[in-house]
C-alpha cells in the first residue's frame, strides 16, 4: 500500500501538468488572435455611461485623483484661485 501512495502521486502529477500546459496553450492562441481584433482602435464606452435606450449619458462626471507620496508637492502660482471648500469638521 505504501508503495502505490508515490505512483498515484505521480500519475496525478503528470496528468495536472499536462491539463495545464494544455489551458496555457488555449490562453496563447487566444490572445494571439485577440491582437488582429484590437488593431482597428475600436473605442469602447462603458456600459455606466450609457441611459436606458443605449445613448451616451451627458451628464457632468465626477472624477478624483490620488495621488501618491512620491510626486511632488503642487507649486502655488500667484494667479491661483483660493480653495472656496469649506473647512473640515473637527474631530
Amino acid at each position: 500500500m505504501s508503495q502505490i501512495i508515490p505512483i498515484l502521486y505521480g500519475v496525478c502529477f503528470v496528468l495536472l501538468l499536462v491539463q495545464a500546459i494544455r489551458l496555457m496553450g488555449r490562453g496563447f492562441s487566444v490572445t494571439s488572435s485577440r491582437k488582429d481584433r484590437t488593431s482597428a482602435k475600436s473605442v469602447t464606452v462603458h456600459p455606466e455611461l450609457l441611459d436606458h435606450e443605449g445613448n451616451l449619458l451627458e451628464d457632468e462626471l465626477l472624477t478624483v485623483r490620488f495621488t501618491g507620496d512620491n510626486e511632488p508637492p503642487a507649486t502655488t502660482s500667484p494667479d491661483a484661485q483660493p480653495d472656496d471648500s469649506p473647512p473640515l469638521a473637527p474631530r
